[in-house]
């Protein structure tokens, strides 16, 4: 598996991934209506650095990005988003682009990483907390999940040194 940095002409590859991510409504906590345009917008935004994952074949079965969670004296603070291909989840793609974005981001001089609402139903909870991150609290029934009904949103949290 190759990760390297998106280029803009990766976004038609990403995207079927995205949106069917997205509007199944079950892991990230943005509409499920989001048009490809505004997600372009949300996920190739020019303050993220964004990689994908490519599989042997050079298909994208991966995406995920690295932006400062916080500005002025936060800004240390690192946030990462992640979407795996469905059809491609239990091969080590979400693995791998973790431990890459973790080491861009010490790379980067960032000292902390923050996942300010992981869908405490989400199975990358178990993902995140296998590479050292820690649930700092959890907003209650925050998220109307379409199959667990109302669940809570985690805040995780992981120091970079």
């Amino acid at each position: 598996m190759l990760i390297r940095e998106a280029a803009a002409g990766d976004w038609p590859r990403i995207w079927p991934f995205w949106h069917r991510i997205v509007a199944a409504a079950e892991t990230y906590a943005w509409d499920p209506d989001t048009t490809e345009e505004a997600a372009r917008d949300l996920w190739m935004a020019p303050a993220k650095r964004v990689y994908v994952a490519e599989d042997e074949t050079g298909a994208v079965v991966g995406s995920a990005y690295l932006t400062p969670n916080y500005g002025g004296p936060a800004a240390g603070v690192a946030n990462a988003g992640f979407m795996v291909d469905p059809d491609c989840v239990g091969r080590g793609i979400g693995r791998a682009l973790a431990e890459h974005i973790l080491a861009e981001a010490r790379a980067q001089g960032y000292r902390a990483m923050v996942f300010n609402a992981v869908v405490e139903t989400n199975p990358a909870v178990g993902l995140w907390t296998s590479l050292g991150f820690s649930v700092l609290g959890t907003v209650p029934e925050a998220y109307d999940h379409p199959r667990h009904g109302r669940v809570g949103l985690h805040i995780m949290y992981r120091a970079l040194d």
